[in-house]
């Protein structure tokens, strides 16, 4: 008996489309941090890049659980003494890039180096419902459905 280690050149990426909309943010990113590192798959390899291509769509209506939507935090450094910002979850929603939310719920997922940003680049958020990857033929995966909690009831 010997132990399955996935070969780089034996990886099949599929691509996923995901509609966002709707779905609570922290355990949407679970699930597409999941199908981007391919630990859905048996032939997961931890070393080998073998994640599927994740498309999301919608990210600007995704859905906060409790007093997150107004309250969670979101913070950076600038670099500079006492350069520390930060912004709300609603600010970054209602501002201009409301995809990154969804971004960097994502990123704090995937493990730290080349490995992981590798990984992070098979992602791509958009804001709205339209996206350029229709000649990819992507596969809808319905993640609302796989569990009453990955949707906000008001």
């Amino acid at each position: 008996m010997s132990t399955f280690v996935q070969k780089p050149a034996e990886v099949e990426k599929k691509w996923i489309l995901i509609d966002a909309e709707g779905l609570v943010v922290g355990r949407l990113a679970t699930i597409i941090a999941t199908h981007l590192r391919g630990k859905h798959k048996a032939t997961y390899t931890p070393h080998v890049d073998d994640g599927d291509n994740v498309i999301v769509i919608n990210a600007e209506k995704v859905a906060f659980t409790g007093k997150k939507y107004a309250d969670k935090k979101y913070y950076w450094h600038t670099g500079y003494p006492g350069g520390i910002k930060e912004r709300t979850a609603r600010q970054i929603i209602e501002g201009r890039f409301p995809e990154r939310v969804l971004e960097k719920a994502v990123e704090r997922m995937i493990p730290r180096g080349p490995l992981g940003r590798r990984q992070m680049k098979n992602l791509r958020v958009y804001a709205g419902s339209n996206h350029p990857h229709e000649a990819q033929q992507p596969t809808v995966l319905d993640v609302a459905a796989l569990s009453s909690k990955n949707t906000r009831s008001a």
